[in-house]
């Protein structure tokens, strides 16, 4: 008995023993597990210590070069951009939807107006930086800084170079005038881009005077509308018309294209920049917004200052041959070319306004 006793004491003794020296190395030191981080497939928040440093955009720019851009941002930074794609109107449902449970940290799309939209929806908050302020000017941020501008690209008139002359064009409104009757090719009225044409219309000559000259358009037409900007310049090759609205990056994306056929159209094109002596070129532009419950806000605001400075916009605009915000950036030849020009000038949130106006006026002309 003393025997079985004394091996159940030694026993007892080495368990205690056991247990102190699992608790030593942490093993049941509920403390120190806390100070672990734990791994998950989730986005990190940006106050996460030891975390994965991320940030989540919801854009509406389908556009490669955005990818080479957030690439480039996360090798300087080591941050991490996740990105979810879709239409501005589906994104901006969907940060309503969220509310305070989205991860989504920037709102990128393109468009004063959709800009203006996702502010009104009230799904943005102000973006505060001296670096933003000092990349982007004045007038291509909204004046409460719930957006600012990334790029843009004026809306032209291009012209066949073999059947034009340059001296024969001015104005938009010159071109639904009698002389360029069944020579006009333009993309259809649900574009938002010809939304937002019109729109500036209606802000800077009223709206009797943009449905005059969407009515103009409509008489000129070469075709039907159909097809995006690409498509205008190719009918004009095809002799189909004569002069198109178009965006002007898309001209150097098609210059640049690895199509021959898409070069070869380019190349015979040639680009305006209308109302020179009136009231300027129209501007479209692509911009960035925080999102109202950003949960790595230090992150996102870094995004923006890297995508607005002199190396983000220099990529951007070799890329895409929109027009940097920066004018510190290097600019692809074409667009130094081109020169400068003046541009319309007013209040980007004045084209989300008239929208819903300019829809019922490209329908009550016409417009298909």
């Amino acid at each position: 008995m003393k025997r079985k006793t004394l091996v159940n004491i030694m026993l007892l003794m080495m368990t205690v023993i056991l247990m102190a020296g699992c608790a030593s190395n942490g093993t049941g030191n509920t403390s120190n597990n806390a100070a672990t981080p734990k791994t998950d497939n989730k986005p990190a928040d940006n106050g996460g210590k030891g975390k994965e440093q991320v940030v989540n955009v919801y854009t509406a720019r389908h556009y490669d070069v955005d990818s080479v851009l957030f690439e480039a941002f996360t090798k300087q930074t080591g941050i991490k951009v996740n990105e979810v794609k879709g239409t501005a109107e589906e994104l901006v449902e969907r940060l309503k939807r969220e509310g305070a449970s989205s991860e989504a940290d920037l709102f990128i799309t393109v468009d004063g107006g959709v800009l203006n939209y996702a502010k009104q929806n009230a799904v943005l908050q102000p973006l505060q930086s001296a670096a933003i302020d000092k990349n982007v000017p004045k007038q291509l941020r909204d004046k409460d800084n719930n957006w600012v501008g990334i790029a843009t690209r004026a809306r032209v008139i291009v012209y066949a170079k073999d059947r034009v002359k340059p001296e024969q064009l001015s104005t938009y409104e010159d071109l639904a005038g009698e002389k360029w009757k069944g020579k006009v090719l333009v993309r259809s009225s649900s574009s938002l881009y010809n939304q937002s044409l019109v729109a500036s219309f209606i802000e800077l000559n009223g709206e009797q005077k943009a449905e005059e000259w969407s009515k103009g358009i409509v008489a000129n037409l070469a075709r039907k509308p159909e097809g995006g900007d690409r498509d205008q310049a190719k009918a004009i090759a095809a002799k189909v018309g004569d002069v198109a609205i178009m965006n002007t990056y898309y001209v150097g994306q098609m210059l640049a294209s690895k199509d021959a056929e898409e070069v070869k159209v380019a190349q015979n094109i040639g680009v305006f920049f209308p109302n020179q002596s009136t009231t300027g070129t129209h501007l479209n532009i692509s911009g960035a917004g925080l999102t109202k419950h950003a949960k790595n806000k230090d992150n996102a605001i870094k995004l923006v200052e890297f995508i607005t400075g002199k190396e983000g916009q220099t990529i951007l605009t070799q890329g895409s041959f929109e027009f940097p915000v920066n004018e510190t950036a290097d600019k692809p030849e074409l667009l130094k070319s081109w020169g400068t020009f003046k541009t319309q000038q007013l209040d980007f949130s004045k084209l989300g306004d008239h929208n819903k106006k300019s829809i019922e006026i490209l329908n009550k002309a016409g417009w298909k």
